[in-house]
């Protein structure tokens, strides 16, 4: 390069599964034969219905230019629908809801809006790792707080209370928990909304897996005081099928709202109406088309407990949310070694917890989204394997 990047990607690296599943691909284009249980990316497909709308909406020339910077009315009114029936939220639909192009995106535009330099950001430990490259990115200064297995992966707002909290500004939270497992609960948005209310700190809850394997479904915004220090992210990746689509929104009061879109509008250009049509669509999916989801999910879930228990592993079987989270066994040193065995002695990719924070060492993570033939498969070669 004749010129150096910016002084804020020193602290960033790429993308941990950015650069494993090149590693991967690698091995695959060899001929090898690797089951990935890593990457949530579901492998089911939308709702016919989804699917159906944007064949009929793409065929319109009239919906191949650009959009609106907010999303159309119908998607916007979809959203609001789900929010009130799953959650009790009201919500407005013209200044409260505000499509963006997956959470990811979102993280990192809430993060621009938000942090000066040297603001700081309380970062969940383990967490998503986007949560912190996405506050440095932006010159915030991250400060990780514990999520321990010995407290249900919940925070310690006493231990927050008790520290420096003058250069906070934002705190990331995020419930059913990834990687964890960890559901929502009333406990947890209570102390949180109090907590921000006394430190003047906004919360953003990353809430994309309430659908999957939980039946206990809650939004920080729905509690009294929640929309005066709280933004909430959902997306329709998970929950819906649509990862590839990179549908996601912000919810929240409007001036928030307001201020992130001062960012977007200079970012992106909006979705494809199409797209937005299928989302809205989406939507409605009917109960029985999420039940069988769910049906499908326990299944597999099934074979993943027993591929925990024959690599040794600890669990707790209440999580929910689209993956399972397990202690490595006390003879591995690291989880990267432990992963890094099973990849290249059985040919299976899990997740190593390492990459979640420090607080993720010593744990694996195993999607929901593989198919049951080849969960056992992977059951079967890692049975093998222990059994040498």
């Amino acid at each position: 390069m004749i010129i150096k990047p910016a002084e804020r990607l020193a602290d960033t690296k790429e993308y941990y599964f950015s650069v494993k599943l090149k590693e991967i691909k690698k091995m695959v284009d060899e001929g090898i034969d690797v089951i990935n249980l890593g990457i949530g990316s579901p492998d089911l497909p939308p709702s016919d219905e989804t699917i159906n709308r944007l064949i009929e909406s793409v065929k319109n020339p009239r919906n191949h230019g650009y959009q609106s910077y907010v999303g159309i009315p119908e998607f916007r009114r979809g959203f609001a629908e789900k929010y009130k029936s799953l959650y009790g939220v009201d919500l407005n639909v013209n200044t409260e809801i505000l499509p963006l192009l997956g959470s990811k995106e979102a993280i990192m535009h809430i993060s621009l809006t938000f942090l000066d330099f040297g603001d700081e950001v309380l970062v969940p430990n383990p967490g998503y790792p986007t949560y912190s490259s996405a506050s440095k990115i932006a010159g915030g200064v991250v400060r990780t707080y514990d999520l321990l297995e010995a407290n249900g992966y919940y925070p310690d707002f006493e231990a927050l209370q008790k520290q420096d909290l003058s250069k906070v500004k934002l705190m990331w939270l995020n419930y059913p928990n990834m990687p964890t497992g960890a559901p929502a609960t009333d406990e947890v948005f209570i102390k949180a909304i109090a907590f921000a209310k006394k430190n003047h700190i906004l919360l953003v809850h990353d809430n994309p897996y309430s659908s999957i394997l939980n039946h206990n479904q809650l939004s920080i915004l729905a509690y009294p005081g929640g929309k005066e220090v709280a933004l909430e992210l959902n997306s329709m990746s998970k929950s819906h099928n649509m990862a590839g689509w990179r549908v996601g929104l912000v919810v929240g009061h409007e001036d928030y709202i307001q201020s992130i879109l001062k960012v977007k509008s200079n970012i992106d250009s909006g979705h494809f109406l199409p797209i937005q049509h299928a989302a809205a669509t989406a939507c409605f999916n009917p109960l029985a088309w999420h039940e069988e989801q769910n049906s499908i999910y326990k299944r597999r879930r099934e074979i993943i407990w027993k591929i925990l228990d024959t690599l040794g592993s600890k669990y707790n079987k209440q999580q929910v949310g689209m993956f399972l989270w397990g202690r490595i066994p006390e003879k591995f040193k690291s989880s990267e070694e432990f992963t890094e065995f099973f990849l290249q002695k059985a040919h299976v990719f899990m997740t190593p917890g390492f990459i979640f924070g420090s607080n993720g060492e010593g744990y694996l993570r195993i999607s929901i989204t593989i198919p049951e033939n080849r969960l056992l498969e992977a059951l079967k070669r890692i049975e093998s394997l222990v059994s040498l």
